[in-house]
């Protein structure tokens, strides 16, 4: 198993669509050996996520209750993450405005 990959059953509250999307990535791109989606990779990759997200969706709603839940939490849960993926987006919308205003920058 992927330690990267968080078990996502019995969480309080259960598992988002992004986490079980986020869980389904990882593995893709761990089977894969795919560590940056590129326009050559994009589709297959997307498609594969989408439906390993369906499966594992299915599975997490068919399985029983746990008696407790998993010792650790899953990354989007966590404070730190949650900082970097903000960090991420503002740093891209800053990005794209440059863009629109044609002003130099680098890549």
């Amino acid at each position: 198993m992927c330690r990267n990959i968080t078990t996502l059953r019995g969480l309080e509250p259960a598992a988002t669509d992004e986490e079980i999307t986020a869980a389904a990535l990882q593995f893709v791109r761990k089977v894969t050996g795919v560590t940056k989606v590129s326009d050559a990779t994009r589709d297959p990759v997307e498609r594969a996520t989408a439906e390993i997200a369906d499966i594992v969706t299915r599975l997490l709603d068919e399985l029983p209750e746990r008696r407790q839940p998993p010792k650790t939490v899953p990354p989007l849960r966590r404070a730190e993450v949650q900082a970097r993926i903000a960090q991420r987006i503002k740093d891209r919308e800053e990005h794209e405005r440059m863009h629109e205003l044609g002003i130099a920058h680098s890549h």
